[in-house]
């Protein structure tokens, strides 16, 4: 997929010659592109298995409980006071971004959680809460922004993965190694806590512990993916479905083909989405949605 683009490359100049324009091409911004897009599809369909798992809930995805909203919000705030600076890796409306997922993800846990742990149907109601909340907000900067602000705005919340250089994927590719090895770790307590949370305390399992655990740690990979390509939407809900409709349900199998088949996913839809319309671009969001939205309302026709 790195040779895929609107520029033909010299494939046999890229090796032979590393200070090409082919190299720098390739090395620079298609390859790490490509492998970013890999570890972002990854991510949302590894916690949207979780999610699923800890909730319970085959529609949870990793976007249903605000924190993406509350990342959106940030970035939109960001847009409209056109604030221009950066620390670290990170810009301005990235920075905005993250800050406000961790305040969604702060409001949501501060809600839900109980004397002995989490209130899982306290933590949805919350998090669509939260998420019309940050929604509304979100519709008010755009009214009132001019032309060219609406339009950066509407760019970012459609999601883009078109990054250049290693940082971004370097920094995301330590962070899911990390979260990925706890949750698969972890992958009987998943399964025992599918037969529900008596049975999981009975096993031995520390259900609020995990519950928490989890939670907090997919909402915060969650924020930091939405800082960096905007809101994408439903890999984290079609692709754990897939695994567990080819796999089963041990989360030992669904977390790690969530994790190929992500990336994949995400990988295959962004480089139709840098060359179906060449040499134009369309948001990879778009085209997930085109393919997600089908797929979520086969999901609640089969569940009713």
């Amino acid at each position: 997929m790195p040779l895929i683009g609107s520029q033909p490359l010299d494939y046999e100049n890229i090796f032979s010659n590393p200070n090409s324009l082919d190299a720098e091409i390739f090395f620079n911004i298609r390859l790490p592109r490509v492998l970013f897009a890999f570890l972002v599809g990854a991510s949302l369909s590894v916690v949207g298995a979780v999610f699923q798992a800890i909730l319970r809930n085959d529609l949870a995805t990793p976007y249903t409980l605000g924190v993406s909203s509350g990342g959106a919000f940030g970035a939109v705030l960001a847009l409209k006071l056109n604030l221009i600076f950066s620390f670290f890796v990170f810009s301005a409306v990235s920075l905005f971004s993250i800050t406000g997922s961790l305040v969604a993800i702060g409001i949501i846990y501060a809600i839900s959680k109980k004397q002995n742990g989490i209130s899982m149907y306290t933590l949805i109601l919350s998090g669509v809460a939260i998420s019309f909340f940050f929604s509304a907000f979100n519709l008010f900067l755009h009214y009132m922004a001019d032309f060219t602000e609406t339009f950066r705005m509407v760019r970012w919340l459609m999601g883009s993965l078109d990054v250049n250089g290693w940082k971004y994927t370097i920094s995301l590719m330590v962070i899911l190694t990390v979260v990925f090895l706890y949750f698969f770790r972890n992958y009987k307590a998943y399964n025992i806590l599918l037969a529900g949370d008596e049975v999981a305390l009975s096993k031995g399992v520390e259900v609020y512990r995990l519950q928490k655990i989890s939670f907090l740690i997919g909402s915060l990979i969650v924020g930091f993916i939405v800082a960096i390509a905007g809101p994408i939407g439903f890999v984290g809900l079609v692709v754990p479905h897939i695994t567990r409709l080819l796999f089963g349900s041990d989360h030992k199998y669904v977390f790690s083909g969530s994790l190929i088949g992500g990336g994949v996913f995400l990988a295959v839809c962004d480089t139709f989405a840098r060359t179906i319309i060449s040499p134009a671009e369309l948001p990879v969001g778009v085209i997930t949605a085109l393919l997600g939205g089908p797929f979520f309302i086969y999901l609640l026709i089969r569940k009713k």
